[in-house]
């Protein structure tokens, strides 16, 4: 089980469950930031194909901001966990310890790393996560979500101290909540 998006400055934090058939482990899988975009899709599909099973659990700006993103986490990884059609005995997590859960887990700091079911769910989450930002930059064309998918990018921070913020964006984080300290006391009459 592995996350994307928690750093971002905008959009959900989303998390994926993956269980490889040993079988048919596509070669090649990495931590998702060390592969392109080309290599994490093509990846994302032979995934998609070949796994016995794939959960997503995905938790909203709004949700990070009332119980902040360490906890928003843990509630999309468990959401993935309940959306995977086979239950697994036993767990492998990046980094993130779950401990209300009722299956047996491990968190391996850099797991994405160590072990190619973590990497596996880590090119998941990203791509899945990345595919929400590029719809979102329909919705918003000026902030240009499908290039820096809602990550602090120097582009990204333009837009928001030109546009303010959107509901999209994490209000609960500091570049984000200075901005919209500017713009809220610019309607002030």
């Amino acid at each position: 089980m592995d996350e994307a998006g928690r750093g971002a400055l905008a959009g959900p934090v989303v998390a994926a469950c993956v269980m490889l058939n040993p079988a048919q482990i596509p070669a090649g899988i990495n931590d998702s930031k060390k592969l392109t975009n080309k290599r994490r899709r093509e990846l994302y599909d032979r995934i998609q194909e070949q796994a016995i099973a794939i959960g997503v659990g995905r938790v909203e700006p709004e949700i990070i901001d009332d119980i902040n993103i360490y906890n928003a986490t843990k509630l999309a990884m468990k959401k993935a966990l309940g959306n995977l059609r086979t239950p697994p005995d036993f767990l492998l997590i990046d980094a993130v310890k779950l401990y209300d859960i009722s299956i047996s887990s491990v968190s391996l700091p850099k797991g994405d790393e160590k072990s190619v079911s973590i990497a596996a769910a880590s090119i998941i989450a990203k791509v899945y996560r990345d595919d929400v930002m590029i719809e979102y930059a329909d919705r918003y064309p000026e902030y240009r979500f499908s290039s820096h998918k809602g990550y602090g990018t120097a582009a990204h921070r333009d837009a928001l101290r030109m546009y303010g913020p959107t509901e999209l964006h994490r209000f609960s984080y500091m570049p984000v909540r200075d901005v919209y300290e500017i713009w809220k006391s610019k309607e002030q009459p």
